[in-house]
């Protein structure tokens, strides 16, 4: 049953704590718990078909991962348009594929965002690297500024 509070949002940290600056959005998720905020936290190795039956529950919906992509604030924050664009070759599935999947499975498109971290090193290791966890810090802050306020 969808949720009838136009300020249900959920959040998504994709990633790998495991793997360096891949698990930026798991410690971004681990920021918002400390927040107190009514924002539904989920952590996720990656995407799954299932997760369009999860997002068709929301108004809003976050995806926040790790990126490769050059940034010039060290994140950025776009909306996330349905595409039903996918791979064969893994299991794991683009928020934006989540999002067309919600929409014709389920007639629910909520309003998406992606919002990318810049990570830069991926090895197996656990830790940030330390421009990654200052590009974290970064995005925390903007976050709080901008978007987090309404929620708390």
């Amino acid at each position: 049953m969808r949720k009838k509070d136009k300020k249900a949002v959920l959040i998504f940290g994709i990633g790998n704590n495991g793997r360096q600056d891949d698990g930026l959005g798991w410690c971004f998720l681990d920021f918002l718990k400390e927040q107190n905020t009514t924002i539904e936290l989920e952590y996720r190795y990656q995407l799954q078909i299932e997760d369009s039956e999860l997002i068709s529950n929301y108004n809003q919906v976050i995806f926040i991962d790790a990126t490769k992509e050059k940034t010039e604030a060290g994140f950025y924050l776009k909306p996330c348009l349905p595409s039903e664009k996918y791979s064969f070759s893994s299991h794991a599935l683009a928020p934006e594929t989540v999002l067309y999947l919600s929409s014709e499975l389920y007639n629910h498109k909520p309003i998406a965002f992606v919002f990318g971290i810049e990570g830069y090193n991926f090895g197996l290791k656990i830790g940030l690297s330390k421009k990654g966890a200052l590009n974290l810090e970064k995005a925390k802050i903007y976050f709080k500024d901008t978007v987090l306020n309404d929620y708390l």
